[in-house]
């Protein structure tokens, strides 16, 4: 406010030279066109009061908060990947039931998502953050309590609804404590916290799932095995991020759109002090939103209906939705959606399927003679076969292919690897853009997804496989942060719930359509990935440029 006032003094003074050479209206007319070419929306005042507000020990704060929040969303579809080969016989799982084990989270954030982003949206981040964390946590105690197929199919069900609803906050929130001179740095390096994970999952499952742990409870009726433990070890996470979470303060901007400007104002003030160390009254902006926290304090009713409030929030929830219906947004929203969709869907196919595709390697031994196809048609063939025969002689053992050393490294090679782009695009994204870098990262996909089918070693394998996860992760990353740039904070989240809808759909069709096409032949589901990343070549082209909000 401090600035409107020096605007206006500086418009006071011009007044008064003006008018010595032209008469009182002409200089009036002249005057308040000068105001407002000055004028600012709030959006871009808390813009400049972020900037005065640095990045400082309150972003690192939020950013590790981010980074556990991250960690414990992508354990829940990682810790799948990897208790597979370990849980295949206690919960009598073939290949078909695997891939909907792995695609269940992925169907809960199907089925929630876009309530969850409409929701969000309305009664804020926060709030949401806390229920999402607090009842992944419920659900992951419950996926590691697991003694049937069902139960756990059911649990990563419930954590799947959980992570639509922490996940549709998480990023919104981040990129609104940034001005926009960090935002796509602090973006990009949030998102390698899934990289990160990608390298403490196997790192953990090594640990944990290499041991031979059993306790039995209740005459033997209650059994606890390693890949039990593994996943209460993981639901830890969950439990932290829910703890600091409760202990972050709501997004300025959406105080703003809620019209809760006093404590809009107050949530600044504590990021400048925690960033500086100064006081608050050294706050260049201090007096931010003075006059409207004037007004609403002059407009308030005291008694107000709850129900009514509530009502009139979904109502102005709905409201703000009309503009994403319209052009240009929904243009927008299509293309980066249809992005996801092949993206997201490609790279957890990727990600979710190697430490499968790993441990058959380890037991069937690729090598110079014979590509990676080639091994996994036989695999696929034998276990027709063992299936077909223990469907006939009940008495037959189920023995597990069991994960080695060798998978749990290659896993952590890959996570490591995903890691390096981030760095990259992290430095160029300002200088070359994200256009340019979408396009030449799917290049360098179809390149990877191709060289895959014709692997004919355990290293080249594991280094395309890398590769691969590693494009398509940054490539999810660039997407996002032009999601979060080109629409408004009123619809940001929603729009962010919409698209991740249509990735998870991606996600399903790919971990349900893998074992399924894997088992008409293993070139199939290669050549048909290669021919969605060309396609995605063509779309990037038409990537939205960056607006302010």
């Amino acid at each position: 406010m401090s600035e409107d006032k020096n605007n206006v003094l500086l418009m006071s003074d011009l007044k008064g030279d003006m008018s010595e050479m032209q008469d009182g209206k002409r200089d009036g007319e002249e005057n308040s066109g000068l105001i407002a070419k000055k004028a600012v929306t709030p959006m871009q005042e808390i813009n400049k009061a972020l900037e005065a507000c640095k990045f400082g020990r309150f972003h690192v704060r939020l950013l590790f908060t981010a980074f556990v929040g991250f960690i414990a969303i992508t354990l829940v579809t990682n810790s799948t990947s990897y208790l597979l080969p370990n849980a295949e016989c206690d919960l009598n799982m073939n290949l078909k039931q695997k891939g909907v084990l792995s695609a269940m989270p992925y169907f809960g954030m199907f089925i929630s998502s876009i309530i969850a982003g409409f929701l969000t949206d309305t009664f804020g981040r926060i709030l949401f953050l806390r229920i999402g964390f607090g009842s992944l946590f419920f659900f992951a105690l419950l996926s590691a309590s697991s003694q049937t197929y069902t139960m756990i199919a059911a649990a990563k069900l419930g954590e799947g609804i959980s992570m639509a609803i922490s996940a549709a906050a998480i990023s919104s929130i981040t990129c609104e404590f940034c001005h926009p001179g960090v935002r796509d740095r602090v973006m990009l390096c949030q998102s390698s916290f899934s990289a990160m994970a990608q390298i403490l999952s196997p790192a953990m499952a090594w640990g944990l799932l290499t041991r031979s742990w059993e306790m039995s409870f209740l005459g033997g009726g209650y059994v606890l095995k390693s890949w039990n433990f593994y996943l209460f070890v993981m639901s830890f996470w969950s439990l932290v991020a829910f703890v600091l979470f409760s202990m972050l303060p709501e997004s300025p901007k959406f105080l703003v759109t809620r019209k809760k400007f006093l404590e809009a104002r107050n949530v600044l003030i504590t990021v400048y002090t925690k960033n500086t160390g100064n006081n608050a009254e050294s706050f260049p902006y201090y007096n931010i939103f003075d006059k409207e926290i004037k007004e609403g304090t002059q407009t308030k009713n005291p008694e107000v209906d709850v129900f009514k409030q509530f009502r009139a929030d979904i109502v102005g929830g709905l409201k703000n939705m009309k503009p994403l219906l319209q052009r240009p947004l929904i243009s927008y929203l299509i293309i980066i959606a249809f992005m996801q969709l092949v993206i997201v869907g490609m790279y957890n196919v990727l990600r979710l399927w190697f430490p499968q595709l790993s441990t058959i390697v380890e037991h069937y031994k690729l090598d110079g003679n014979q590509n990676l196809c080639t091994l996994l048609d036989s695999y696929t063939a034998s276990e027709k076969t063992r299936l077909s025969r223990i469907s006939v002689n009940t008495t037959e053992v189920c023995v597990p292919h069991v994960s080695g050393t060798e998978t749990y490294i290659n896993s952590i090679i890959i996570g490591l690897v995903c890691m390096v782009p981030y760095f990259i695009s992290g430095v160029v994204v300002n200088k070359v853009g994200k256009k340019c870098l979408l396009i030449l990262a799917a290049v360098i996909s179809v390149g990877a997804l191709l060289g895959i089918r014709w692997a004919n070693s355990k290293t080249t394998m594991v280094a395309l496989f890398s590769v691969d996860i590693a494009i398509t992760q940054t490539m999810k990353s660039l997407s996002q942060v032009v999601l979060v740039e080109v629409f408004p904070t009123t619809m940001r989240s929603l729009a962010m719930a919409l698209v991740m809808f249509v990735a998870r759909v991606g996600t399903l069709i790919g971990n349900i359509g893998f074992p399924i096409l894997l088992n008409m032949g293993c070139e199939i589901p290669f050549y048909t990935m290669t021919g969605l990343m060309m396609c995605l070549v063509v779309l990037a082209l038409f990537t939205p440029k960056k607006e302010e909000s």
